[in-house]
């Protein structure tokens, strides 16, 4: 094929791309400044005046919940890891059974806009707001980091830039950190302007778009197989680049491996895996943008009703995944996957690509196929951005500002003010963290999201409301402890220490920084994390998954805290348990 062939096909894949996106975020726009007109009080900013219906607020979870690292993320992980990428699918798809069994109603019952409202409603409101803001504003930006660098990794690949290439004027690196400047920009206006409806309708219309083409691609998928299975995983490991190839379809290639005569690394290995299984199960009970969504349906019934419809849109999905790992490793292959995109995250749309040329017709299918996925792509990213910055300045001006500073002598009007004045704080700084952290796999940081909702909130959010004893000292002691844990586990595991630890050899460096460091890089596990230390060092604790560290400590802290206290108010417990159970006096 020629140069200027070559040359004519990159152009129509731009163009198609920044068309499609164009209209995109003019609807979502649109949607946005049509709910700004219905937005006239505080519970409308923050809980969207709890009009949704079940099925809407199912269908905004799972728009809130199937991030980047659902679509872009986990196709990537099991592409390149196969069964073992797989395991983020099950881990996200199970944590709603525990959120529907303990937190969903109750939550919806207890709380008003945020996840303080229900630590707080028995404690003194001062430090326990303030850790709990604090809290939501940690899981918050380290889940907004993963949408930023999904949305760099896959500018490049829509952009058709690789390295060497321009466009307009831009490098591919220039490409990705404007990409996560102008969704950062989106995500302030999403949200000062249309608040919670705003976001929700954004959420739903996301959520459709994302099983339609979600269901597409694993339709052409199979197709491309004659509906087999067993077709399309033999020929995934084939082409996998594993020794043997049957290793690509079992457990041990990522988590729980392996090492012959090292059973320091073997233990490490598994343990994990147990780490990582964890953060995914019980992460999801205590994410801040995923509990402020029971506020939004009138009632407990309805907030059951939705996360029953988040289980089946999101388990439906998550099943979909499946086919466009395996798809992507069968029919892009792991090489092409990992010249464009050393973490991954461009396995889906270049599937996309894969198959449009395959069934629309050459290089102008597969411009199009790809262009209608990277619109999706970029639509889940907008949605799920808004979600998470809503969070964030809705727990700043609510906890922080109207409860902390202001000790409840506020109006609604001047918290809204507020709230919108810190999206735009929010905003600035996931952009600027995004642009350092473009290089993660996204499915990894979300990973690292899970494990500090788990450490910090969860244990708090159950204890209040289900332990009489449970106090003031208890909540900030289990919030402060499990934050401080799982970020500070993190920094001493081989993905800050450039993936080189004292029990096993080197699994997360790319091909770079293993010629940097002077190790040998292996095929068998490619994560693209990028060293924040010395890669010559020994990290100090060789899990890469900090749950099974913080999220005991937080639940261990949280007790001592509490029974060390000689604080207690049975009344109030006897008054919060009442409202859980019934609704009665809710909001």
């Amino acid at each position: 094929m020629s140069e200027t062939y070559l040359a004519v096909s990159a152009t129509t894949t731009r163009t198609l791309t920044l068309t499609l996106f164009v209209v995109l975020v003019a609807v979502t726009l649109g949607i946005t400044v049509w709910a700004s007109r219905q937005t006239r009080s505080a519970a409308d900013f923050y809980a969207g005046g709890r009009s949704f219906t079940g099925f809407q607020n199912g269908m905004a979870i799972g728009g809130d919940y199937m991030s980047a690292a659902s679509f872009l993320g986990i196709a990537g992980l099991i592409a390149l890891n196969g069964y073992d990428g797989f395991l983020y699918s099950i881990g996200f798809l199970v944590a709603w059974l525990v959120a529907l069994l303990l937190v969903a109603e109750l939550m919806r019952n207890s709380g008003r806009y945020t996840m303080a409202d229900v630590l707080a409603f028995r404690m003194r409101q001062a430090p326990v707001r303030t850790a709990g803001s604090i809290s939501t504003i940690v899981v918050s930006i380290f889940y907004l980091l993963a949408q930023m660098v999904g949305a760099g990794a896959l500018v490049a690949l829509l952009l058709g830039i690789k390295a060497g290439d321009t466009f307009l004027g831009m490098s591919a690196e220039t490409a990705k950190i404007v990409t996560i400047a102008l969704i950062g920009v989106l995500m302030i206006v999403y949200v000062t302007v249309g608040g919670m409806k705003g976001t929700t309708y954004v959420q739903i219309v996301k959520a459709f778009m994302l099983m339609i083409g979600a269901l597409l691609l694993t339709l052409l998928v199979f197709a491309a197989f004659k509906f087999n299975l067993s077709s399309l995983l033999g020929e995934a490991a084939a082409k996998s680049g594993r020794t043997p190839p049957e290793a690509f379809l079992e457990p041990g290639l990522r988590y729980g491996r392996e090492f012959a005569g090292n059973a320091a690394a073997t233990l490490a290995s598994k343990l994990d895996l147990i780490s990582l299984g964890l953060a995914l199960v019980l992460g999801t009970a205590g994410l801040p943008h995923i509990l402020i969504r029971f506020y939004t349906v009138p009632n407990a019934k309805a907030a059951r009703k939705s996360v029953v419809w988040a289980i089946g849109i999101i388990g439906v999905f998550y099943l979909m995944t499946l086919a466009l790992g395996f798809g992507a490793a069968a029919l892009v292959g792991r090489q092409a996957i990992l010249a464009q995109d050393p973490g991954g995250n461009t396995a889906a749309p270049q599937l996309a690509e894969a198959l449009g040329k395959r069934y629309l017709g050459g290089d102008f299918g597969g411009s199009l196929l790809l262009a209608v996925i990277a619109a999706v792509a970029f639509a889940t990213i907008l949605a799920v951005v808004a979600g998470l910055t809503l969070a964030s300045s809705s727990s700043l001006a609510h906890d922080l500002y109207a409860n902390v500073v202001k000790r409840g002598q506020t109006t609604e009007r001047q918290e809204v003010v507020v709230a919108r004045y810190a999206a735009f704080v929010i905003g600035a700084v996931a952009i600027v963290l995004g642009v350092f952290a473009r290089n993660l796999n996204v499915a990894f940081l979300v990973a690292l999201a899970f494990a500090i909702a788990a450490s910090a909130n969860l244990p708090a959010i159950l204890f209040s409301l289900f332990w009489k004893r449970f106090n003031t000292r208890g909540a900030t002691w289990g919030i402060y402890a499990g934050l401080l844990s799982a970020v500070g586990v993190v920094l001493l595991s081989p993905i800050a220490w450039g993936g080189v630890s004292d029990a096993r050899t080197p699994a997360t460096l790319t091909a770079a920084q293993a010629k940097t460091c002077g190790v040998a890089k292996e095929s068998k596990a490619v994560s693209n994390a990028t060293a924040l230390f010395s890669c010559t060092t020994a990290a100090p604790i060789p899990l890469e998954n900090p749950g099974l560290i913080s999220i005991p400590i937080g639940f261990i802290f949280a007790a001592i805290g509490a029974l060390t206290s000689k604080e207690r108010d049975p009344d109030k417990f006897a008054e919060l348990e009442a409202r859980s159970m019934t609704g009665a006096g809710a909001h």
